[in-house]
């Protein structure tokens, strides 16, 4: 039975309820603390961690510090794990649940080829076997749901997401986010929704679909197209985090609100850079807010200009300074920022 009545937005993970449809997608450098707790701000029902390394010698470095804080963040959190060792996978669930973690993910979707030529990511869906150790001791190690993220399989002529995905329901994993490409076409081509109606097919827990939803007709087409119970929104959302409610809105009354007005966009992108700087501290956070303000200015077409100062921008309050005057500008149009 699916976990999902089709006539509400209200589901469950194992035993842990999702409070809608559109969810925000685990993507390294990106879905950190500031920028989860934006995600649910604007209605996406999970934010899920960028990935985690499961290695032991990496589980108290920096970056997986911060990748594992989850405080002021809303509930449930969920953790994603990348990793090829059972035993490490289970240990390192096992940590998360500790800090707080109440849905762990396995990674089997990163293609890039700085994972993959670790066998781990997308290329551990060449070793069936393998994965189903994986899954099995992370399972066995949490009382949390275990939830699985991977692609339609290694490359076009070899796509194997249904039979990992029979394999997973019967080791206990209680939901499958699949992105309908394989690992060979990483973030390019088209989508192959078929696959992941397939996955749907397949299995009686809950399927999310993930892979360019970049706007909310885009989601209805996919949930009609492949049955799914929900979809995951990853790049299509950075820069307009507001993206979310159009869709969650969408899905929950068939209108789209539409794009916000400059004052709420101005608002949200002043809140992501203050929550930057606090998170990381003044070095880090700076270098750190160029990235994500630049992919706000992409979708506000800022003038190159902009781009070059904010990136040479090395104080948090020139960094705040720059983007106000940027929607001064873009408020009324007369070269303001042309002309400082």
């Amino acid at each position: 039975m699916s976990h999902r009545d089709p006539n509400s937005t209200h589901w469950s993970i194992g035993s842990v309820p999702i409070a809608g449809r559109v969810l925000a997608a685990p993507m390294a450098g990106v879905s950190d603390q500031p920028y989860r707790r934006l995600a649910r701000r604007f209605g996406a029902a999970l934010a899920v961690t960028e990935m985690v390394s499961a290695s032991p010698d990496l589980q108290d470095s920096r970056k997986s510090r911060q990748r594992t804080t989850h405080t002021g963040e809303r509930k449930p959190i969920s953790v994603q794990l990348l990793g090829a060792d059972p035993q490490q996978m289970a240990d390192a669930a096992r940590a998360n649940v500790d800090r707080g973690a109440q849905i762990i993910d396995i990674n089997l979707g990163c293609p890039t080829k700085k994972v993959c030529k670790r066998l781990v990511g997308s290329a551990l869906m060449k070793d069936e076997p393998l994965v189903q150790r994986i899954l099995e001791s992370v399972v066995n190690a949490v009382t949390v749901p275990v939830t699985l993220k991977m692609r339609t399989g290694w490359d076009r002529q070899n796509k194997n997401a249904s039979i990992i995905a029979r394999m997973a329901e019967q080791t206990g994993i209680q939901a499958l986010t699949v992105h309908g490409r394989s690992r060979e076409c990483r973030y390019h081509g088209p989508i192959d929704y078929d696959t992941i109606a397939a996955v749907k097919a397949a299995v009686d827990i809950p399927v999310i679909a993930n892979g360019d939803i970049d706007s909310p007709l885009a989601a209805l087409h996919v949930l009609r197209h492949t049955g799914a119970d929900a979809v995951m929104i990853g790049r299509a959302a950075q820069g307009q985090p507001w993206l979310l409610a159009r869709i969650s809105q969408t899905l929950d009354s068939g209108t789209d609100p539409g794009e916000p007005d400059l004052t709420e966009k101005r608002e949200t992108a002043l809140w992501h850079l203050q929550a930057l700087h606090a998170f990381y501290g003044i070095e880090q956070g700076v270098r750190i807010a160029r990235k994500h303000i630049q992919w706000y200015a992409e979708k506000l077409s800022a003038p190159s200009s902009f781009r070059q100062r904010f990136n040479q921008a090395e104080q948090p309050c020139e960094q705040h300074r720059l983007l106000n005057a940027l929607f001064d500008e873009l408020a009324e149009p007369i070269g303001v920022y042309e002309h400082q």
